[in-house]
């Protein structure tokens, strides 16, 4: 996961595509996407101010504020740290072996890091390993974020 979201990208992510889940388990990838394929793409026509090329955005405590950043995720071995930076300086750790179907309460609050992350509700069918077959149906048309511009 590192490779494919950090060191095997120049500048950024426009969108994440399914090549993410590459190595995921058939049932579960239509389980997220649906059955569709899109590939992830990268922010290739970026232009600054000054004419010299793009470079990756170093985020730090000193420049977060600056970056109007809202999220901040840091990978661990252990799991993703998610930090809502509006609220927090860290945030709790969501271990890598949470069904990726699970629903999240996306409100920064609900993400102090005085506590565990806060899951609106397991997947149907209970606390289920990523490998195990997907106990909830595909859906016909997943829901994707529109890309920023």
């Amino acid at each position: 996961m590192a490779r494919h979201l950090i060191d095997d990208v120049a500048v950024g992510w426009d969108e994440l595509g399914t090549d993410l889940l590459d190595h995921a388990p058939p049932s579960l990838v239509a389980a997220l996407t649906g059955g569709e394929h899109w590939p992830s793409r990268t922010l290739d026509h970026l232009v600054t101010a000054d004419g010299s090329p793009p470079v990756r955005m170093a985020v730090t405590d000193a420049t977060a504020n600056a970056q109007d950043l809202q999220w901040g995720y840091v990978l661990h071995q252990e799991g993703i740290e998610v930090i809502s930076l509006l609220h927090e300086d860290i945030g709790p750790v969501v271990d890598w072996d949470i069904d990726p179907r699970t629903a999240f309460n996306d409100h920064p609050a609900a993400w102090p890091s005085s506590r565990p992350a806060f899951f609106i509700h397991p997947p149907r069918g209970g606390t289920r390993s990523p490998n195990a077959p997907a106990s909830v149906p595909a859906m016909a048309h997943p829901k994707r974020p529109a890309p920023r511009r």
